[in-house]
């Protein structure tokens, strides 16, 4: 490996090795199941771009120092992360114990002043959790508040329609994400970067 400084040149004797250990267990029957988290439905490319201009046309009602725009979501944090993937022999399911620990819920909100304002609860957030949030939110900014939130079942339940026409009474406006559209509220980057 001239002319490769060492420390690519150890990623790729490792990436080789790697490749190799992995022929080698395939060989003797076994084989890596992965379960990753895919969606069975695609988005909406029509409803997707609305929303892509929605939120530009929002963007330029901050620019003109008119409202306040709220990024919101909710994100668990693990100490144990999940388990995706082992080896099983071929023809099988594989079975693992899943390790629980508690987990701790966030709810944060990206302003497009800049701010960053979170609640952290160390038990499931439940619709009237996210209520009380956005009602300690609406208090911390002046200008009208326009939220951007996907349709998470804590921020469309039926039972909660009358919190949120308290909460728009009191000025604060929610528009709602097509569904598969989470890179479209910028917290959802933050949450990425945070556990990945």
């Amino acid at each position: 490996m001239s002319g490769i400084s060492e420390p690519f040149g150890d990623r790729m004797r490792c990436c080789h090795q790697r490749q190799h250990l992995a022929e080698r267990i395939e060989a003797h029957g076994l084989r890596l199941e992965t379960h990753t988290i895919q969606f069975k439905k695609k988005r909406d490319p029509e409803r997707f771009e609305q929303a892509r201009n929605d939120i530009a046309e929002l963007i330029k009602q901050v620019e003109a120092g008119e409202i306040e725009l709220a990024y919101v979501d909710e994100a668990g944090f693990a100490p144990q992360p999940p388990n995706r993937s082992t080896w099983t022999k071929s023809g099988e399911v594989h079975a693992v114990t899943a390790k629980r620990a508690q987990r701790m819920n966030v709810i944060g909100a990206m302003l497009s002043s800049g701010k960053l304002v979170l609640t952290k609860l160390w038990q499931s957030v439940k619709g009237l959790w996210f209520f009380g949030f956005l009602m300690a939110l609406l208090k911390r900014v002046s200008k009208p508040l326009v939220v951007i939130l996907d349709n998470a079942s804590i921020h469309t339940a039926k039972t909660l329609k009358p919190y949120w026409d308290l909460l728009e009474e009191k000025g604060m406006r929610f528009y709602f994400l097509p569904p598969y559209s989470h890179e479209l509220n910028r917290i959802e980057l933050l949450w990425h970067k945070m556990k990945y």
